[in-house]
């Protein structure tokens, strides 16, 4: 299969790849498709040139992308590309003309944006067919599945995973390697694999590219998964508002059946693996690992106290591996390239690259794979471009409503889990917001607490009216009637529902006042005492009171 693939592309002079992810489709990108498959058999060049729809390519604010692909030479990538542009492409391309018009739209090959980047997970997304079995496929797609049951056995699969240094890359960061051997020694007469795509931090869509962008590594993932901890079930848990990951990863399922890459004995071995996807109904709450399997189930989507752990007891009561999306993503890399190579990147505790989603006012935005340890100055103004208007950095937004705001005095900080949880943050499921002089933090963080209260289920006392509380403080605060008071109740308030909430959700609500405080605390001082907002973002209802004192 592999080969007929490769033997079929290379019978076209070139390839034009259009980025079809999400933010490339609002932007017009099947319309700019459709307009160069018209083009192109305009010209009668269909034998020669094949146009074809794949995944993200990474700066999503300069869509829709477009990249031409010759055999043996470097790929030229086109932003902002348009139905007016699209023949321009074909006549330079397909007939060598002079286009001007194209000039400022070709991306520098040397681009930091891309250059700073080490695209593990990514490596193929942009560049294999997302609807295409064959495209994945002769890209080296499940040959890891290959070697997997032809020459490992369960134990020696985990084992890798422990070398690798893998770490959980939904929020927590929990050694990979040693949930599977969890999993793997719980006893129990059925065994699941879950992958929990229902990211939901505000402006963070790293799973929901990768699904719709290489869905078959995120299947083949969690096959291997299901071989290493003896189970024959897996689910795909994918929040609501993504139907086209949905339906590529339907799709993507239905292709690996039939080719007996999934189902019954797969690859004609004594391994079963059957894969079915669950839709979230849009609860933030169900990213967390117990909230998610009571959906699963078919029950309301709350928390449940732990222990037992889902290690031991999860779906219908038989042990359950739950990772996140990008977590399967990484597996088949380590498998075929080894441990060794995968633990060459990164930190000495934080192994291998992560993917963020940089947004806010940052020149470049988008999605992008860096190598863990990278500094956040490199993130920020050389894959960013800096910041927009040439205006100060001021703190950057990791982990989402449960991370925390890192200012400008650490921005040499390696990006790594150990380093931002001692500056009040977390690397999260990776969603990274910059903030210029013109953010008000006070504002920010009341921002991320109506986020929390709104999605809190409501299931413990602690998160749901202590988010409520946090954030009438906070309103307080940003619309000038608050005393500092107020600020040390927020304080109380904070130490309270972090100790007492059920799930991580509440635990981890206060953290964005934890950090904002910490760091900025002079500006929430000013708001109340001074009636002031630095940032000039607060519009103030009340007036102080003045008191004269004879």
């Amino acid at each position: 299969m592999a080969q007929s693939e490769l033997d079929r592309q290379k019978q076209f002079r070139c390839r034009m790849l259009v980025c079809a992810s999400t933010p490339c489709i609002s932007s017009g990108a099947l319309a700019v498709e459709e307009a160069l498959k018209k083009a192109v058999e305009a010209e009668g060049l269909q034998t020669e040139i094949e146009t074809v729809a794949t995944g993200c390519l990474g700066p999503c604010s300069r869509g829709p992308l477009v990249t031409v692909q010759y055999e043996g030479q470097p790929d030229v990538a086109y932003e902002g590309v348009t139905v007016e542009i699209a023949p321009f492409l074909l006549a330079k391309h397909a007939k060598g003309l002079l286009v001007p018009e194209l000039d400022n739209k070709a991306i520098p090959a040397d681009w930091p944006f891309f250059a700073k980047q080490k695209k593990l997970v990514l490596a193929e997304s942009g560049t294999v067919d997302p609807e295409k079995l064959e495209s994945y496929v002769a890209r080296g797609g499940y040959s890891a599945l290959g070697q997997t049951l032809r020459e490992m056995t369960p134990e020696e699969v985990c084992n890798e995973m422990v070398k690798s240094g893998l770490r959980g890359r939904g929020g927590a960061g929990f050694p990979t390697g040693l949930k599977w051997n969890m999993v793997r020694k719980a006893p129990g007469e059925r065994k699941y694999v879950v992958a929990n795509g229902d990211e939901g931090d505000p402006g963070a869509y790293m799973d929901r590219t990768l699904m719709e962008s290489d869905p078959h590594r995120v299947l083949e993932g969690m096959a291997i998964a299901g071989f290493a901890v003896g189970a024959d079930q897996g689910y795909i848990y994918v929040r609501g508002e993504y139907p086209l990951a949905a339906k590529r990863l339907e799709k993507a399922i239905r292709q690996a059946e039939r080719k007996g890459l999934l189902g019954s004995r797969i690859l004609d071995s004594n391994f079963n693996f059957r894969i079915d996807i669950r839709m979230g109904a849009g609860a933030f709450v169900c990213g967390e690992e117990t909230a998610l399997m009571q959906s699963i189930m078919g029950r309301r989507g709350q928390p449940v106290p732990r222990p037992p752990y889902p290690a031991n007891r999860g779906l219908w009561g038989g042990p359950t591996l739950i990772n996140n999306v990008e977590t399967f993503g990484n597996i088949t890399t380590i498998i075929t390239k080894g441990a060794t190579f995968y633990a060459a990147y990164g930190t000495e505790k934080s192994k291998g690259a992560k993917i963020f989603a940089l947004a806010g006012k940052v020149n470049n935005t988008g999605l992008i794979e860096v190598t863990i340890g990278i500094t956040l100055r490199e993130i920020v103004f050389d894959i960013g471009g800096g910041i927009r208007g040439g205006r100060p950095f001021k703190a950057a937004q990791t982990g989402g409503p449960s991370g925390g705001c890192i200012p400008s005095e650490y921005l040499v900080t390696p990006i790594d889990y150990e380093t931002l949880q001692r500056l009040g943050s977390i690397m999260g499921s990776g969603g990274l917001i910059v903030m210029d002089d013109q953010s008000c933090m006070p504002d920010v963080a009341k921002f991320f607490m109506e986020f929390c209260m709104d999605e809190s289920c409501g299931k413990c006392g602690p998160c749901r009216g202590g988010t409520v509380q946090m954030h009438r403080i906070l309103g307080k605060i940003t619309n000038g009637s608050a005393t500092m008071e107020d600020l040390s109740k927020l304080e109380e308030l904070c130490i309270m529902v972090k100790e007492t909430s059920l799930c991580g959700l509440g635990m981890t609500a206060p953290n964005p006042i934890y950090s904002t405080l910490r760091y900025f605390r002079d500006e929430y001082e000013a708001h109340i005492r001074d009636h002031h907002c630095p940032a000039g973002v607060c519009q103030f209802t009340e007036k102080p009171l003045r008191i004269a004192v004879a």
